[in-house]
């Protein structure tokens, strides 16, 4: 998927930078886009070996290999919500060979002035997924039902856990309390894994949840679902409201997708898009979609849209932080 639209969005994005930095030109003029690559590709990501930014890239990462002649690697930073991730980015500079995860936790550790990296540095390439977001409470619980939950929340603060404190549940559930007049109270678990389970155990009252870390056990009884924030309800979850359909119009997703530095030569980014996007038309990479109950048709996106959406989740990012009072700026 490459269109004319697409390319000058890229030139725009690189064309001050090109000549403002000469040493971006001069690391790229050793490579020209009908060459790339020209050297090791790498494939940066913030998060662990295994968790779901590792397996997404993983999913589409052999399917890209087959169409290039070099060496295509993931390579692990950690640390500071994004930040070693950042600081490897700033470092390597505009080189052509730098392929950036992002999820949401990059535009909080940029909005919170956390990271090396502005916001106009980034250059969106390829949406992954865009995975929404349902309330979900343990099976049996009082609060199964929207309304239910909404007049409970009046009358006292229910405890919601999240995965970390300014993270994308705490940020989700105060954009939604904060639309509703609900009263909430966060309790943070140090992962996504640890607030399912607390959940389960009767430890909070709700949580946050993305449709497909939630699916498998909203199928097998263990959660129920409360509404999804989303303008649209879900296909594998048919029967469960929209907050949109009470007049809530709050979305929260988890988005996973790919950037590069936004001085990278345009033609470069280009030819990478192309690449990643081919590898996500793979069975596997559809499949793994599919499975995680999300439709590879809505889900991937090219650079014109992603990085649009970047750059407006940024914003929401930034003004739910300072709700929270969790930035300066």
């Amino acid at each position: 998927m490459t269109t004319e639209r697409t390319y000058l969005g890229y030139a725009a994005a690189a064309g001050v930078a090109m000549v403002a930095a000469p040493f971006a030109a001069h690391a790229q003029s050793e490579c020209s886009a009908d060459e790339w690559p020209c050297d090791t590709v790498e494939v940066v990501s913030h998060a662990s070996a295994g968790g779901g930014t590792d397996t997404t890239i993983r999913m589409w990462l052999d399917a890209a290999r087959e169409q290039v002649d070099e060496e295509m690697r993931v390579v692990y930073k950690q640390g500071g919500g994004a930040r070693a991730a950042h600081e490897y980015m700033i470092d390597r500079g505009p080189d052509g060979h730098t392929i950036m995860a992002l999820t949401q936790t990059h535009l909080y550790t940029i909005a919170r002035g956390d990271s090396p990296l502005e916001i106009d540095q980034v250059q969106g390439l390829v949406r992954a997924m865009d995975d929404p977001s349902v309330i979900v409470v343990r099976s049996g619980s009082e609060y199964s039902d929207y309304d239910d939950l909404l007049a409970a929340s009046q009358d006292q603060a229910l405890t919601w856990g999240v995965a970390q404190v300014g993270g994308t549940e705490h940020i989700g559930i105060s954009r939604w309390a904060g639309e509703t007049g609900a009263q909430a109270r966060v309790v943070p678990f140090g992962s996504g894994g640890d607030m399912i389970t607390s959940l389960r155990s009767g430890a909070v009252d709700a949580t946050l949840a993305n449709i497909s870390e939630a699916l498998t056990l909203i199928q097998e009884g263990e959660l129920e679902p409360v509404a999804v924030l989303y303008p649209d309800r879900v296909g594998d979850l048919p029967d469960v409201p929209s907050t949109y359909e009470e007049g809530h119009e709050v979305s929260v997703t988890t988005t996973r997708g790919y950037y590069v530095h936004a001085d990278t030569d345009p033609a470069i980014a280009e030819r990478m898009e192309e690449v990643i996007l081919t590898a996500m038309e793979s069975e596997r990479f559809q499949e793994y979609l599919r499975n995680s109950g999300l439709d590879p048709e809505t889900n991937i996106a090219g650079a014109d849209v992603w990085h649009e959406q970047i750059q407006e989740e940024y914003q929401v990012s930034l003004e739910a932080l300072r709700d929270l009072d969790m930035t300066d700026r």
